[in-house]
């Protein structure tokens, strides 16, 4: 047993002193997601009034490449039987305040859960139809939270059935390889054995755009993204390009 220790810990060493990253920057020219505004106290039924929330965002291209999540397709073992295929499970949150989900993109890998706690003074009913995940957690107070967990990667689309206006999404990576990108649009994911990857960029808005992309032995490789697909602006050769809408 000591020996089988030993041998994956060597294993894993000569793994992770091949691995590399994959880096680039993902452009967004123009505004692609309606400014969020919650619907006035009058729209519903029952409850108290609720302080309406809407978007303040200064920099509205900002906003749209930080809306953008990067990933690789598959399982995570392309070339190296090391590589671990299932990431570490981890557990997030999305709430419900003034009648809005926040935030309104979470990220998980595949076996996560996330908790949607209801943080308003009136009831909320979440739900989703997604094929990778579909659920009803029922009507519930405020306090009360409920927890969804996910087994299969995909995306999946939340609403709140008393409340029309209110829509978040769960992006669920099938492998540790994920990144939401930063406000400038740069994005990194780390540690990949050598091998041939298909890296998406998804944003609600446009769907996905795939590329693909090879990692040597311990040389870092680099992939950017215009969203959405611009022919003008990335040349007449995308046969390694393609985007796929929901």
């Amino acid at each position: 047993m000591a020996r089988a220790f030993a041998a994956t810990s060597v294993s894993l060493a000569i793994s992770a002193a091949f691995a590399a990253d994959i880096a680039g920057t993902v452009t967004v020219k123009q505004r692609l997601t309606r400014p969020s505004v919650t619907a006035s106290a009058s729209m519903y039924s029952r409850g108290p009034g609720v302080d309406l929330a809407k978007d303040v965002e200064t920099d509205p291209i900002a906003a749209e490449r930080e809306r953008v999540v990067v990933y690789v397709e598959g399982t995570g073992r392309p070339q190296d039987a090391s590589a671990p295929a299932i990431p570490a499970p981890v557990r997030k949150s999305m709430q419900q305040t003034n009648r809005r989900f926040d935030p309104e993109i979470v990220v998980v890998p595949v076996g996560s859960s996330v908790d949607f706690p209801n943080m308003d003074p009136i009831f909320h009913n979440v739900f989703s139809f997604s094929k990778p995940r579909s659920f009803d957690l029922g009507n519930y107070p405020k306090g009360d939270s409920r927890t969804v967990s996910f087994p299969a990667p995909g995306i999946v689309y939340v609403n709140c059935r008393l409340h029309p206006n209110m829509a978040g999404v769960i992006v669920v990576a099938p492998n540790q390889w994920y990144a939401r990108a930063e406000r400038d649009g740069r994005f990194i994911l780390h540690d990949l054995p050598p091998g041939t990857y298909t890296v998406v960029a998804w944003h609600k808005a446009t769907g996905i755009i795939r590329k693909t992309v090879q990692v040597g032995e311990g040389h870092d490789s680099t992939v950017d993204f215009l969203v959405p697909i611009d022919k003008a602006d990335t040349g007449a050769d995308m046969s390694n390009m393609k985007m796929t809408l929901r």
